[in-house]
């Protein structure tokens, strides 16, 4: 994506791990309110940085699926 540039989108890449790393609990993956809200913090991080919003919600769809292989150990208790 040339339009961002490498980096913002480094930018944004750190900043949506260090979110969905705190935002995270051990059962995320099937409670939809944790989902929902997630999905909000992650369309907020990309629209603060000008991400094109014809993308925005299939990028959001790819960090949710990318957040559900990550190390279980990330979520919080």
């Amino acid at each position: 994506m040339k339009v961002l540039g490498d980096d913002t989108l480094r930018t944004i890449a750190r900043e949506l791990v260090a979110t969905v790393q705190r935002n995270t609990t051990i059962d995320w993956t099937v409670r939809e309110n944790i989902r929902a809200h997630l999905r909000e913090l992650v369309k907020r991080i990309l629209r603060k940085y000008g991400y094109p919003p014809d993308i925005q919600e299939k990028a959001t769809q790819t960090v949710l699926e990318q957040a559900e292989v990550l190390p279980a150990n990330w979520a919080t208790p």
